[in-house]
């Protein structure tokens, strides 16, 4: 086998690489609803045990005021120095980040 074909054969799967990996995110930009639920839940375990949560799998508009994103709206429940507590929260479907949490 020559250099030559060798490399064409690298740079062939490069660009097929990327052209797929673009295609996929134009297709789907957001991250799992799953993925962020489990994210959200570890931190909250950090604290105390969780006794439940949820997630909407379908994303909601969430605007401050400035702008408007979208972003997947669900609850985690816990049992907190002897007491229930159950909060609401709002993460950016894109990267996961929590952008607002409130106890219910």
């Amino acid at each position: 086998m020559k250099l030559r074909d060798f490399l064409i054969g690298v740079a062939t799967g490069l660009a097929a690489a990327v052209i797929v990996k673009e295609a996929s995110e134009k297709v789907s930009p957001y991250v799992p609803a799953g993925q962020v639920l489990e994210n959200i839940k570890k931190e909250f375990k950090k604290d105390s045990p969780i006794d439940g949560s949820w997630i909407f799998m379908k994303t909601d508009n969430f605007s401050n005021g400035i702008m408007t994103i979208p972003v997947y709206r669900g609850g985690i429940s816990r049992l907190h120095e002897g007491e229930m507590q159950t909060f609401e929260f709002a993460a950016d479907a894109r990267s996961g980040v929590v952008v607002e949490l409130q106890e219910v």
